[in-house]
């Protein structure tokens, strides 16, 4: 028998997260439920899901994503605990709330309840996500979960103190990246280049130097160092960029968005 999939909550992150579901398990195996019904209706016609209760899904899944945000989830946690706890799946849950730890979400049900906790990131759209995650009392439980995900990014598990600062890169980091290829798009317009040409050719330049630093190995310094020729064009830029701080400034950006998520956490 298929493993089922649902997922809380069909818009923003869970939705995009049950499009990679249903792209890796088939979208017969992926229930879709929201508060407004209508849009679970819609994404589930389009990825070819059901759309139904939440106790509907409670019942039915082996996994239940939680796509609400933090300030919601004690509700939608209150609201189906008993529903959750009777359910014959016993379904692992799957939390993606920001801040909200897994013993926070183990104090609606039990602490012998099987909770994965995930941040992923918006590129899992586009197959290219980076989703951290760390669980308790599910491990025999793991391997449904990756294949789930498998078709969203790379998966890393990270013990959870350290996944609110892991967050902070990863989950933030993508808007700090478009801001960053939007800045060189822009300086080629200023240099005379037609703003989509610029756009492409900076989109391309970073997604390029992203892989090149995944697949070489070699420290980020160290490629940097590769490019630039003395007295050339780079090694003028680098200093323009060093006299702006980019880096202590995208390093102050990672260190805001951390400390409030633990903000949010009440830590």
């Amino acid at each position: 028998m298929s493993l089922k999939f649902g997922f809380i909550g069909a818009g923003n992150m869970g939705g995009t997260l049950a499009m990679c579901a249903a792209k890796a398990v088939g979208g017969e195996n992926v229930l879709l439920s929201d508060a407004d019904h209508k849009k679970a209706q819609a994404l589930a016609e389009k990825i070819g899901a059901n759309a139904v209760s939440n106790t509907e899904a409670v019942a039915i899944c082996d996994y239940i994503f939680l796509g609400v945000k933090p300030q919601v989830l004690p509700e939608v946690l209150k609201t189906l605990a008993e529903d959750i706890k009777n359910s014959p799946k016993k379904p692992v849950l799957v939390s993606m709330a920001a801040g909200v730890s897994v013993d926070s979400v183990l104090s609606y049900l039990g602490e012998n309840w099987p909770v994965i906790r995930i941040m992923p990131n918006t590129p899992a759209a586009y197959g290219e996500g980076m989703i951290l995650y760390t669980q308790k009392g599910a491990q025999d439980k793991i391997e449904g979960f990756l294949k789930a995900m498998s078709t969203a990014g790379k998966l890393d598990e990270i013990p959870e103190k350290l996944i609110d600062a892991a967050s902070a890169v990863s989950g933030c980091g993508p808007a700090f990246a478009y801001m960053f290829i939007e800045a060189l798009a822009d300086g080629g317009v200023e240099c005379g280049l037609p703003f989509n040409k610029a756009l492409e050719y900076a989109a391309q330049t970073v997604l390029g130097a992203a892989k090149t630093v995944r697949e070489s190995g070699v420290h980020p310094e160290a490629l940097k160092n590769a490019v630039c020729s003395p007295g050339g064009t780079t090694i003028c830029g680098v200093h323009a960029l060093e006299k702006g701080a980019m880096r202590a400034t995208a390093m102050n950006a990672v260190k805001a968005a951390y400390d409030k998520t633990l903000k949010l956490a009440g830590k």
